[in-house]
């Protein structure tokens, strides 16, 4: 077998595009006015603790989780709360958000904000599960899933492998790249402490192979740390590399059952900045409110490329100012990556915590082209690395046949948009595929809890 591991369906190779490689981290300055979204995590949007007029402190909590699956939401900065109200996020959608009139950067106590490394990890795994919990720390890598709970398995699930997530297979993203040459002990600390967390599983540090200065960052570092059971993988450049279940089957060689969870085959994934938040929530009690936003583009030049520290509730129009301005050979602006990333309907709308950046791509880089009729070449299903077949994706989903597209699994889409990617008609087969994923997942939420309520109407009788 290769020393370099790869999943083992579909998938393509883009081009990286990694403009902002080189480029260092840089902190951005505050804003006068933040707005931190309430639905900033997988799950039930947080619920306001504070009022307007309240006071607040940077790292103090303004929200807490509504359910089992949210998160709590801290204040980004010290200031006054100007209002709670219902405001436009990056895809346009109305969500509840508390606007934030700064008045310095004064931090709630108990939080440390200094530099010095801590790699000693407690031996209480309650501590380090209620200070991830009570951090509001959430998955990076795109769903946001709160953190805590995928570190707590249901009784009778092991982990055997948390896999550290290096790949940042999406084109022009820089900023994991970043953190692991500039945070990387922190990161392995991080890790270290959900591989302790997890009963003390093995644990996968997996990175692209076009990342060599990563690569020996981080295993220099590894043999600077007192931690076992952690190793660097280096992992072959495909995309999607970095997606959860491609992850698992390249690095444990195990395929995740449709609709299972990664727990199910032993596995948990978590991303290389959520391990850096891991380590601030537990070392130094600090609240996830920072993260690293990459500003980047076909139509940017050299120069004009950027990896910011933002905080959570800052405009994009005011991180757009602050990088130089919209440029004029932008067509579309993204958050996020140009394969999965959404399209900004939006420039007013505040980052979130799994921001991960400002992308502006010219006319020529958006694919743009008329698209034709399918001409059966099947590439689409060849490029699927869930093994689906898209074409008959989007042909059920024009006959509008969800029983057809349930049969034919359209629920396992992870919206790559390797299939778009992939047909030369230029056929939107990923915004067909999504529209009905949608459909059909809520009928199955439907008919669970119909199933819910039916049996715990049996248990009263």
């Amino acid at each position: 077998m290769s020393s370099k591991l790869t999943f083992r369906i579909g998938g393509i190779h883009p081009c990286d595009n990694k403009i902002s490689r080189d480029c260092a981290i840089e902190v951005l300055p505050l804003p006068e006015v933040v707005y931190v979204s309430m639905a900033q995590h997988l799950g039930a949007p947080a619920a306001p603790v504070v009022a307007v007029g309240d006071k607040v402190l940077a790292g103090q909590v303004i929200a807490e989780p509504a359910g089992f699956i949210s998160a709590f939401v801290h204040s980004p900065v010290s200031g006054t709360v100007k209002s709670i109200a219902p405001r436009a996020d990056i895809a346009g959608r109305m969500v509840n958000h508390i606007e934030i009139v700064r008045e310095g950067d004064e931090w709630a106590e108990g939080i440390d904000l200094s530099t010095d490394l801590v790699t000693e990890i407690p031996a209480d795994r309650q501590f380090c599960l209620d200070r991830i919990k009570n951090n509001g720390v959430v998955g990076l890598g795109g769903a946001t899933f709160p953190t805590h709970v995928k570190l707590n398995p249901a009784p009778g699930s092991k982990a055997e492998c948390l896999i550290i997530n290096g790949a940042e297979c999406e084109p022009y993203l820089t900023s994991d790249y970043r953190i692991m040459l500039e945070r990387t002990k922190e990161i392995i600390v991080g890790a270290a402490i959900m591989q302790s967390v997890l009963g003390g599983c093995r644990c996968v540090i997996g990175i692209e192979e076009n990342k060599p200065a990563a690569i020996k960052a981080m295993r220099a570092a590894l043999a600077e740390l007192p931690y076992e059971g952690i190793k660097v993988q280096v992992l072959k450049k495909r995309y999607p590399q970095g997606g959860e279940k491609q992850l698992i089957d390249a690095v444990m060689r195990r395929q995740v059952a449709s609709g299972a969870l990664p727990i199910s085959v032993g596995a948990v994934v978590q991303n290389m900045a959520t391990a850096l938040a891991v380590y601030e929530a537990v070392q130094k009690n600090r609240p996830l409110v920072t993260n690293v936003l990459t500003v980047t583009g076909d139509c940017l030049p050299v120069s004009a490329q950027h990896n910011y520290l933002f905080r959570i509730g800052m405009p994009l129009s005011y991180i757009a100012q602050v990088a130089g301005g919209v440029p004029e050979g932008a067509a579309k602006i993204i958050s996020g990556g140009p394969m999965m990333g959404k399209a900004i309907s939006n420039l007013d709308a505040a980052t979130v915590k799994g921001s991960s950046s400002i992308l502006y791509l010219s006319e020529e880089a958006t694919r743009r082209k008329p698209e034709s009729e399918c001409i059966r070449c099947g590439r689409c299903a060849d490029a699927c690395p869930m093994g689906l077949e898209p074409f008959l994706l989007r042909r059920l989903t024009e006959a509008g046949d969800m029983q057809g597209l349930e049969a034919a699994s359209v629920q396992d889409c992870i919206e790559c948009g390797c299939c778009l990617y992939s047909c030369p008609a230029n056929i939107p087969l990923l915004d067909h595929i999504r529209l009905s994923k949608g459909q059909v997942m809520g009928i199955i939420r439907a008919r669970a809890a119909a199933a819910k309520a039916a049996q715990a109407a049996n248990n009263q009788k």
